[in-house]
């Protein structure tokens, strides 16, 4: 899909009416992608009202999905889905977001030009999250040497904390001379599904050959913009399945935990790829299954 791209150098760029100065020069042995800045395709999201969350049904529904694929009922034992915002009318502003999660090839710009920490994770910090993943399981999508794994370039960018998310927004800001941020909640929520409060970004009823999730995948992530078919209403792609994604939204103030939505690669079922599915994780935390997009505000 298409990526607009600002060149970096001693020049002066006009975007949208303003004058911003590149003002990075990057030393020669740069490799090839810090040469540019690629910057995120977007689809415009409309201000008012839409339907959010989830009703008794839709969870039960969600429930079933989930006992079928997984051949047990802990998901529903577990309340998992009871935790979901009451299905009813909520608002936005107007706003950009990012059609795909940003990829690795994204955020390489990003570590090349600031030197920021690259995607990875070590095993003792790893063994301290207490996820089911092997460490081992980690490798393929750690950076070496500040550099994406060999032809994942496209693929979602993860092993990123929630800081490092805000990092690169703030610093793609700085380059574009707009204000980048992570979407809350009801703004990623609304993206994905639409103002109808369907199920799914494409409709009612589940599909999985219109998602990355472990029902039909590689269990592993895949180049974004994969599965045209479980675009939503605005266009937006992988809002289902792929990686969970951060968003701005704190589960309390101070608490330091924010929520995430989309469903993965990991995922059966897929109850948790619903766009009003909802869990929390903690800001430090560097996932396997979690990237993230952008929000640009209009």
């Amino acid at each position: 899909m298409p990526i607009a791209v600002i060149r970096l150098g001693a020049m002066v760029r006009k975007f949208r009416g303003s004058v911003v100065a590149a003002g990075l020069v990057l030393a020669a042995v740069a490799p090839a992608w810090a040469a540019q800045i690629p910057v995120p395709d977007l689809v415009s999201v409309p201000g008012g009202s839409f339907i959010a969350g989830s009703d008794r049904a839709e969870r039960e529904a969600a429930y079933d999905l989930d006992q079928a694929a997984y051949g047990h009922d802990r998901i529903r034992q577990l309340q998992w889905y009871d935790r979901e915002r009451t299905r009813g009318p909520a608002r936005t502003e107007p706003f950009q977001i990012t059609r795909t999660p940003i990829t690795n090839a994204h955020y390489a710009a990003f570590v090349a030009a600031t030197g920021h920490r690259a995607p990875d994770v070590d095993p003792a910090t790893w063994r301290g999250y207490k996820l089911v993943h092997p460490f081992e399981r980690t490798r393929r999508h750690a950076w070496r040497d500040g550099a994406p794994p060999p032809g994942r370039e496209d693929h979602p960018v993860v092993l990123v904390s929630h800081g490092d998310a805000q990092a690169y927004a703030a610093w793609l800001g700085g380059q574009t001379g707009r204000t980048w941020r992570l979407p809350a909640a009801l703004e990623w929520e609304k993206a994905v599904r639409g103002t109808d409060g369907r199920r799914f970004p494409w409709g009612e009823s589940w599909d999985p050959a219109r998602l990355n999730s472990h029902d039909q995948g590689p269990f592993d992530t895949l180049p974004v913009g994969s599965f045209p078919a479980g675009a939503g209403p605005f266009g937006l792609l992988d809002g289902a399945g792929q990686v969970f994604e951060w968003t701005a939204t704190e589960t309390a103030a101070g608490s330091g935990r924010y929520l995430v939505k989309g469903g993965s690669w990991d995922d059966s079922g897929c109850g948790v790829c619903r766009p009003a599915a909802r869990h929390a994780r903690p800001a430090d935390l560097k996932h396997i299954l979690i990237g993230f997009r952008l929000v640009v505000e209009e």
